[in-house]
C-alpha cells in the first residue's frame, strides 16, 4: 500500500501544483512529502517535477507516470468497491470528448442507453468543433471523426459515416443544382473553421475541390442553420442533416455519387490497466455505431430518408 500512497501523493501534487499542499492532504510534513517524491524519482531514474520556490511543474516523464498512477488508483478503488458490494458492477467517472455534431446527433443517444445499463458510472462529456487529435490526460475516451495522425495512442475503428453536400430548396432554385464537383468552386458555400483553419477542401467521390466563395463559422450548428436559411451549399455529415433532409429543409446534391466516407475512431491512452468502464464503454460504442450507421453510401442515403 505504500506504493499506492506514493502514487496518490504524486497525483495530488500535480493537481494542486504544490508539494506542500499535497503533503498536508496526506498528513505529511513538507520534508516527508519531498522525501517521498525523491524516493520515487530515484526508483524510476527520472525527474517527475521541476521544482522552484514558486512553481511545481510536471516534466514529460512526470506526465506519463502520473497518468498511469491515476489509472492504477482508480482501478484499485473499483476493485475494492466491487469486493465490498459483492458484484462486478461498474462505477466511477468516464470522461469523453467528441465533436459537437457527433455529440448532439448520435452520441447523446448512445450515452443515454449506456447510462441505463450502468447507472453508477458518472459521465463527463466535452463537445467542441475544434478538437485536436491530441488526447489530454484527463480524457478517458476521445471520439474522433476523420483520418488520424500516427501517435502512441490506441485507436479503435468504430464505423464509417458519410459526408454529403446539401443546400436548401431556395438556394438550389436560385443558383441551380451543381452538376460537376468543380461547379461548387464559384457557388456560395458554408465552411466550418477549426483550429487548423477553414475546411474548404471537399472530397466529392473521387474528386477534391477547394471552394472559394464561402461564409465560415467555428460552430457546426450555425453552418447547418445557414444552409437551411439558404445562404449556400454545406458539406456536412449525413447524420447531422438527416432530419432536415427528411423534412424538406435541405436537399442533397448528387448523392450518393458525391458522398465521401469518414472513419470514426475511439482513441485512448495505452494504459495496461484500463478501468473496466473504459473497456466496456468502447465495446458498447462500437456495437452501437455499427448498428446505427449503415455500411455504405447508398444504404446511408436510404436509411436517413426513411428513419
Amino acid at each position: 500500500m505504500n506504493r499506492l500512497s506514493d502514487m496518490q501523493l504524486l497525483v495530488d501534487a500535480a493537481d494542486l501544483s504544490s508539494l506542500s499542499a499535497a503533503g498536508r492532504r496526506a498528513g505529511l510534513s513538507p520534508a516527508a512529502a519531498s522525501a517521498c517524491v525523491q524516493r520515487v524519482e530515484a526508483m524510476l531514474g527520472a525527474r517527475l517535477f521541476e521544482r522552484t520556490t514558486r512553481q511545481l511543474r510536471l516534466t514529460d516523464e512526470g506526465r506519463i507516470y502520473i497518468a498511469s498512477c491515476r489509472v492504477a488508483i482508480e482501478t484499485m478503488r473499483e476493485a475494492e468497491r466491487a469486493v465490498r458490494s459483492g458484484t462486478d458492477g461498474m462505477s466511477g467517472t468516464l470522461r469523453i470528448s467528441a465533436p459537437s455534431d457527433l455529440g448532439r446527433n448520435l452520441l447523446v443517444y448512445i450515452l443515454d442507453s449506456f447510462m441505463d445499463l450502468h447507472p453508477k458510472v458518472r459521465i463527463v462529456l466535452t463537445l467542441s468543433d475544434s478538437l485536436s487529435r491530441f488526447v489530454p490526460d484527463d480524457i478517458d475516451v476521445a471520439i474522433r471523426v476523420g483520418p488520424l495522425e500516427n501517435s502512441d495512442l490506441v485507436a479503435r475503428h468504430l464505423a464509417d459515416s458519410w459526408r454529403v453536400v446539401c443546400a436548401s430548396p431556395t438556394c438550389i432554385a436560385t443558383h441551380g443544382m451543381p452538376k460537376h464537383p468543380e461547379d461548387l468552386v464559384e457557388l456560395p458555400t458554408l465552411v466550418l473553421t477549426t483550429s487548423a483553419g477553414p475546411r474548404n477542401e471537399w472530397r466529392l467521390g473521387e474528386v477534391v475541390v477547394r471552394v472559394q466563395r464561402y461564409h465560415e463559422c467555428t460552430d457546426s450548428e450555425v453552418i447547418r442553420n445557414w444552409a437551411v436559411l439558404g445562404r449556400g451549399f454545406a458539406y456536412r455529415q449525413l447524420w447531422a442533416v438527416a432530419a432536415d433532409v427528411r423534412e424538406g429543409r435541405l436537399m442533397l446534391a448528387n448523392a450518393p455519387a458525391w458522398s465521401a466516407p469518414t472513419p470514426i475512431h475511439a482513441v485512448y491512452h495505452p494504459n495496461v490497466f484500463q478501468p473496466p468502464r473504459i473497456r466496456r464503454f468502447v465495446d458498447f460504442l462500437h456495437a452501437e455505431m455499427t448498428r446505427r450507421l449503415p455500411p455504405n453510401a447508398d444504404d446511408a442515403i436510404a436509411f436517413s430518408a426513411t428513419r
